[in-house]
C-alpha cells in the first residue's frame, strides 16, 4: 500500500528501509497500520506515488511516512512534494522522519525541503545518547547528535518542527520535552502500541 488514509490525513509509504531498528517499532510485530498492509513489493517512483494520491483536497494534510524512513528516498519526496505544491498550493505537506538524513547523505538536506514541506516531525524517543542507542539501535554512528543537529537545522528553515517520543515504560518524557524545547521545537508524545501478545 503506497497511499493510505489515517484519521483525516493521507499517508505516503515510499520505502520500508530504515537506518534504525527500534525496539518498539510496529514493524516488529505488524505488517501495517489502519488496516493497511504496508510492506512494499518494490519502492514506488514519484509518478506511481502521485497516481496513488489522486485528489488530496479532502485531506487535512499529506504525510510522507509509511513503514520506513522517507528521507532515504529524498529525490522522490522532493519530486512528489513539488508536484503537489504546484497543483495544490494550499495543501499542507509533512515529513515524519528519524532525523538522520544529514548523516546518511553527508550534507545538510534541510534547505532542499524549504518551500516544499510545511512541517517536519522528528522521532527523538530518548533524552540521552545512551538511551537512544539502547532503544533505537541505529546502524549509523553518532546518530543521537545527528538527530539534534537535524532538528536545529529544521527549526531554522521549516515552518513547523515537532520532536516526538513514544510513551515507553520508564522513559523520561519530561526530559525529552525539555530537550525538544531547548532546540526550539514543539514536543508530542506518541502512544506505545503493543500487539495482542503484549510485545
Amino acid at each position: 500500500m503506497i497511499a493510505y488514509r489515517f484519521k483525516d490525513a493521507l499517508y505516503l509509504n515510499i520505502t520500508n528501509r530504515c537506518t534504525n531498528d527500534c525496539t518498539f517499532c510496529l514493524r516488529r510485530h505488524r505488517e501495517g497500520i489502519a488496516g493497511q498492509r504496508l510492506w512494499l513489493e518494490a519502492e514506488p517512483e514519484a509518478g506511481a506515488v502521485l497516481a496513488e494520491i489522486g485528489d488530496p483536497a479532502p485531506y487535512r494534510e499529506v504525510v510522507f511516512c509509511g513503514f520506513g524512513e522517507p528521507l532515504l528516498r529524498l529525490d522522490v519526496v522532493k519530486e512528489v512534494a513539488a508536484a503537489l505544491r504546484r497543483t495544490y498550493p494550499g495543501l499542507r505537506l509533512r515529513v515524519d522522519t528519524n532525523g538522520l538524513a544529514n548523516l546518511v547523505y553527508g550534507r545538510n538536506i534541510v534547505p532542499e525541503l524549504v518551500g516544499l514541506i510545511d512541517a517536519v516531525s522528528i522521532s527523538l524517543n530518548a533524552p540521552t545518547a545512551g538511551e537512544y542507542e539502547r532503544l533505537c539501535r541505529p546502524s549509523l554512528p553518532g546518530a543521537f547528535e545527528a538527530v539534534l543537529d537535524f532538528t536545529r537545522e529544521a527549526v531554522r528553515a521549516v515552518p513547523e518542527v515537532t520532536l516526538t517520543a513514544v510513551a515507553l515504560p520508564g522513559l523520561d518524557l519530561e526530559a525529552c520535552r525539555r530537550l525538544a524545547e531547548s532546540l526550539g521545537a514543539r514536543f508530542r508524545v506518541r502512544p506505545f502500541i503493543r500487539d495482542e501478545e503484549g510485545v
